[in-house]
C-alpha cells in the first residue's frame, strides 16, 4: 500500500546482473572454467540453472565480458577491494609552522626538527613568518629566516619558489624529495678498492 500523493515504488532493479545486461550477446566465464560467446538471455538462463547470477564484469570490452557467479558474494569482494585500496593511499597534507621574525635559535632548531619530520612522513611544509605590529617595517628579516629555514631543509625537501608575502605574513611552501633522491644523498660513496 502506498501513501497518497507519492508516486508507487519502482522495485530496484541491479545494474548490469541478469537481465538487466543490455549487450545482445556476450563472452560468458563459466566456474568450471570454460567461456563461451552466446546470446545474452542464453547465458542468464545457463547461468540460473547453476543457481548463480550472470554479472556483466567489463562493459567496455568487445564483446562484453560476462560472469557467472552469487551477486552477494560479488558485491562483497568489491567493497573489500576499495576498502584495502582506500587503506593504502597515502594522503599528503601541509603542516604549517608558525615564526615571528625575532624567533630565537631554540625554537628555530626546534621547529626545523618538527620539519623534517613531516618531510620525511611525505607531508608538505608551510613555514609562516607573522608580522604583528611596527614588525612589518622589518620584512626583510622574515624573509632571511624563510631562506635560512628552506636551505636547512634542503636535503629533505625543495622549496616550491621564493618566500611571499601575504597581508602580514610571509611563508614558503616545501615539499618532500623524493624517497630514493634522499636514500641517494643520505648514502655515502662507494670507497674504491685497493690491491695491496
Amino acid at each position: 500500500m502506498t501513501p497518497r500523493g507519492y508516486p508507487p515504488r519502482r522495485p530496484r532493479t541491479r545494474e548490469n546482473v541478469n537481465e538487466a545486461i543490455r549487450a545482445r550477446e556476450v563472452r560468458a566465464v563459466f566456474p568450471d572454467g570454460t567461456v563461451e560467446i552466446m546470446p545474452t538471455s542464453l547465458a542468464v538462463r545457463k547461468a540460473q540453472d547453476l543457481g548463480l547470477d550472470l554479472i556483466l564484469i567489463a562493459p567496455t570490452a568487445e564483446p562484453p565480458v560476462a560472469k557467472a557467479m552469487d551477486y552477494g558474494q560479488w558485491q562483497y569482494e568489491n567493497k573489500k577491494k576499495q576498502h584495502e585500496a582506500k587503506k593504502k593511499q597515502h594522503v599528503i597534507q601541509v603542516k604549517e609552522l608558525k615564526f615571528r621574525p625575532n624567533t630565537d635559535d631554540h625554537d628555530y632548531e626546534f621547529k626545523k626538527n618538527h620539519a623534517i619530520r613531516f618531510l620525511k612522513e611525505g607531508n608538505r611544509v608551510k613555514a609562516v613568518v607573522q608580522f604583528r605590529g611596527r614588525e612589518i617595517a622589518h620584512t626583510d628579516l622574515g624573509r632571511k629566516l624563510l631562506m635560512r629555514f628552506a636551505e636547512d631543509l634542503a636535503p629533505y625537501g625543495t622549496a616550491e619558489g621564493q618566500p611571499r608575502m601575504e597581508g602580514r605574513n610571509a611563508h614558503v611552501l616545501l615539499s618532500p624529495v623524493k624517497a630514493s633522491a634522499a636514500a641517494a644523498k643520505e648514502k655515502p660513496a662507494p670507497k674504491p678498492e685497493t690491491n695491496s
